[in-house]
C-alpha cells in the first residue's frame, strides 16, 4: 500500500459530532457516499497533487511490472507453473490489493490515529469507529494501483489458454474479493492490537513487504516449511495463489486439500469477520490515548 499524499490520516474524519443515535441502513449508506464524494472532490482541488498521487500508486507497483516482463520474455514458467499461470497469480494479487487500498486500506494508519488521540472523539459520533477510519480521506494512490492491476490482468487473460466460462468468471471475481478480505483481515487484526501496542506499525510494514515479495509467486517454489507458514500462519496463499491454482488446474499440487483451495474466497470472508470481532473486542477495552 502506498502512502497517501495529502490529506494525512492525522486529520479527524469529517463526520458530525455529538452523541446522537447511530446512523444505520439506507441513511448510513447515503452518508458514506456523501462523505466519499466530498473527500474525492477535496483531493481534486489540487489537480497536480491528485495526478501525482495516481502516478505514485502506479510507480509503487513497478517491481511487479518488471517481474511480469522478465517472466514473459525470459522464462517458460516457474515451479511447474506456466508463465501465463504465474501472471494470473500476480494480477489477481494486485487486483485484490488495489481494492483493499481503495475500500479498506485506511485501517493501516490505526496506530497513528491512536497515538495522536484522534480515535477518542470518534467514540461519541453516531457512526462505527471502523467506518470513520475508512472515511478519513480518499486514497488517490489506489487509482494508480488498480490501473496497473487491470492492465496486468488483461495481459494475463490475453496469454491464458483457459476457457473463461461463467463459472470461472464468477470464481475469479470471488477470488479477488476474497483476497481483498484476507489482506483486510490481516491489517484489521494488527489495527486491533494498535489500541494497546503502539509498535504495531513495524509489524504492518513487515507484513506489507512480505506480501509484496511473495504474494505474486507460486508458493510451491518455496521450502515446505515456508509454504506452510504462508498458508496457516500468515495466510498469504489465500489471497491469489490458491484461487489462481484452482482456475488453472493446479488444485491437486498446492500442498493442501483441493477443497481448502477452492474455499479460499469463503475463508477470506470468514477471516475478515473474525478480524472485525477482534477489532470490536479490542475497541471495547480501549481506555483512551492517556490510558
Amino acid at each position: 500500500m502506498t502512502p497517501p499524499s495529502t490529506p494525512s490520516p492525522l486529520s479527524t474524519p469529517s463526520i458530525g459530532g455529538g452523541p446522537t443515535a447511530p446512523v444505520r441502513g439506507v441513511r448510513a449508506a447515503r452518508v458514506v457516499w456523501r462523505i466519499t464524494k466530498l473527500n474525492f472532490k477535496a483531493r481534486l482541488e489540487y489537480r497536480g497533487e491528485f495526478l501525482m498521487g495516481v502516478a505514485i500508486g502506479a510507480i509503487w507497483q513497478v517491481s511487479i511490472i518488471v517481474f511480469a516482463s522478465v517472466l514473459l520474455t525470459r522464462f517458460p514458467g516457474l515451479g511447474g507453473w506456466s508463465s501465463s499461470d504465474v501472471l494470473l497469480i500476480a494480477s489477481m494479487r494486485m487486483l485484490a490489493h488495489g481494492l483493499y487500498v481503495l475500500f479498506l486500506g485506511r485501517i493501516q494508519y490505526m496506530n497513528v490515529l491512536v497515538q495522536e488521540g484522534i480515535v477518542d472523539p470518534c467514540l461519541i459520533r453516531p457512526m462505527p469507529v471502523y467506518r470513520q477510519v475508512q472515511l478519513a480521506f480518499f486514497p488517490v494512490n489506489a487509482i494508480g494501483d488498480l490501473v496497473v492491476a487491470v492492465g496486468l490482468f488483461a495481459a494475463a487473460l490475453q496469454r491464458s489458454s483457459l476457457d473463461w466460462t461463467a463459472g470461472r468468471i464468477t470464481y475469479v471475481v470471488a477470488g479477488v474479493l476474497g483476497g481483498m478480505l484476507v489482506e483486510a483481515a490481516l491489517f484489521t487484526a494488527l489495527a486491533a492490537a494498535a489500541f494497546h501496542f503502539p509498535a504495531t506499525s513495524y509489524w504492518a510494514q513487515w507484513l506489507e513487504e512480505l506480501m509484496g515479495t511473495f504474494g505474486s509467486y507460486p508458493l510451491s517454489i518455496l521450502p515446505k516449511v515456508a509454504s506452510a507458514a504462508f498458508t496457516f500462519v500468515v495466510p498469504l496463499a489465500f489471497i491469489a495463489y490458491f484461487p489462481a491454482g484452482v482456475l488453472t488446474g493446479h488444485g491437486g499440487d498446492m500442498g493442501v486439500p483441493r477443497a481448502l483451495a477452492v474455499a479460499a474466497p469463503f475463508i477470506g470472508l470468514v477471516a475478515f469477520v473474525l478480524s472485525r470481532l477482534l477489532w470490536n473486542w479490542s475497541l471495547s477495552r480501549y481506555t483512551g490515548v492517556n490510558g
